[in-house]
Formats: structure tokens, C-alpha cells, sequence
């Protein structure tokens, strides 16, 4: 998101109508959520797999791997997702 900007119920809408689109509509996730920053390696990939861990409520397992491990904490104890 770009600075300022809000995750509002119309571009969650359009968010869900590209990836429709683009995609399929087995594609469109069941909640969007706006955070403040998403995990990433070292090397600047995403890292789902520590994203889900933490949802699931289990210890990631490649957290030394994060170039910024703190942004795990905007995805802990999200009642969204419970």
C-alpha cells in the first residue's frame, strides 16, 4: 500500500474482482488484511511460510532467514483469521 493509503471495503472489492479476473475465482483469498510490512528473506522474497506458521500458531522454523523478522508480529493473534 502506498503510504497513507486504506484498505476500504471498495478496494478490497476491487482487489477481488482482479484477481477473478486475472486468476480464477478459486484464486480470491477469504479475507485481505492491510499490514504494515510482510516478512521477507534476505534476499527480498516473501516469506509465506513463516507468515502461515505464525497464523497457525506454530514457531517459524526460518526466522533467522528474515531480513525482518518483526513484521511476523502483524500477523500474530489477528482476530480476522481466527
Amino acid at each position: 500500500m502506498a503510504p497513507g493509503q486504506v484498505l476500504d471495503d471498495s478496494l478490497r472489492s476491487e482487489i477481488n474482482l482482479k484477481i477473478r479476473q486475472g486468476a480464477s475465482p478459486r484464486h480470491v483469498p477469504a479475507v485481505i488484511l492491510q499490514v504494515a510490512d510482510i516478512p521477507r528473506t534476505k534476499s527480498g522474497k516473501i516469506s509465506e511460510l513463516a507468515v502461515r506458521d505464525i497464523v497457525e500458531g506454530r514457531p517459524v522454523k526460518n526466522a533467522t532467514a528474515l531480513a525482518n523478522p518483526e513484521a511476523l508480529d502483524n500477523f500474530s493473534n489477528l482476530v480476522e483469521l481466527s
